[in-house]
């Protein structure tokens, strides 16, 4: 089954991709989507840090863009297809409201024409099959993908992932599986399911090319015996990167808010969020 590491913003990082490499080969991802880079005219996406030539990545990575301006996507996907990316993504899902209400992310699918010139772009500059969008079933509701798909049908796109709920859901309640089948039966493109997948993945969905996962599988690493090591390994990639122990120790926490409800972690998580340095944040960690 084709399994794909999700973006999750602040958390599934190059310096995550980095530390947990053993682990995300070991899940047998296909490839990895980064966290959204915004594409903006004359800005230079291989100065991103998730765009680094620095270090080795354990899958291939596919850049996910975010915009409404498909004359900055196209500078965007030109420079990174000279740099030997071969594939890339488009932000259709994203659904905190500072972005939607702007028509980017989920919001762009309020604005069928620029989605299709959005597309249309990233097809022609990326190549067929190589170009694919993430997308949520709807921003109010989940039946507004079937007014969008028509869009993405006139385009050869790699899959569409849909996240199985609306934008208004954000990360909470049920995922709408009658509204996903329905979309899967209307798009001509392949679909990839995104929502309350576990890990390890179980046989995908009826209908489906394969299944996209975040949330479970960083779960998952909070209940390996050897995670203290990793996070050492995290930290010390992270301050490196982030030149400071403070923004490193903020992406330490962010990780480990997946964890707080797990045992162990629930009992030291009050410790886990006070700390005030890394090395204090890693002793917490280690009193299990």
């Amino acid at each position: 089954m084709t399994a794909i590491l999700a973006p999750l913003r602040g958390v599934t990082v190059k310096s995550f991709r980095a530390a947990f490499a053993r682990e995300i080969k070991a899940a047998r991802f296909c490839e990895s989507v980064t966290p959204f880079i915004t594409a903006v005219q004359g800005y230079d996406p291989l100065k991103d840090r998730e765009l680094s030539s620095e270090g080795e990545e354990p899958v291939p990575v596919v850049p996910q863009f975010i915009g409404k301006d498909p004359a900055a996507l196209e500078h965007c996907l030109e420079r990174i297809k000279d740099a030997g990316y071969d594939r890339a993504d488009l932000n259709c899902g994203c659904p905190f409201p500072m972005v939607r209400k702007k028509f980017r992310g989920s919001g762009i699918m309020k604005t069928p024409d620029i989605l299709a010139k959005m597309t249309e772009t990233g097809v022609k500059i990326m190549g067929k099959g190589r170009f694919s969008v993430k997308m949520r079933l709807g921003v109010d509701s989940p039946g507004e993908i079937l007014s969008v798909l028509p869009v993405l049908n006139r385009f050869p796109l790699k899959w569409i992932t849909v996240h199985a709920r609306t934008a208004k859901q954000m990360y909470s309640g049920e995922c709408d599986m009658a509204a996903f089948d329905a979309a899967v039966a209307a798009s001509s493109n392949k679909i990839i399911y995104n929502g309350d997948a576990p890990f390890p993945p179980e046989t995908a969905r009826s209908g489906t090319a394969g299944t996209m996962i975040g949330r479970s599988f960083v779960i998952h690493l909070g209940t390996l015996e050897n995670i203290r090591d990793l996070l050492e390994r995290y930290a010390e990639i992270s301050i490196r990167e982030l030149c400071g122990d403070r923004p490193a120790l903020g992406r330490l926490k962010e990780l480990a808010a997946y964890w707080k409800e797990l045992p162990g972690w629930k009992r030291r998580w009050p410790v886990l969020k006070i700390s005030r340095t890394v090395g204090e944040f890693l002793s917490a960690a280690s009193l299990f």
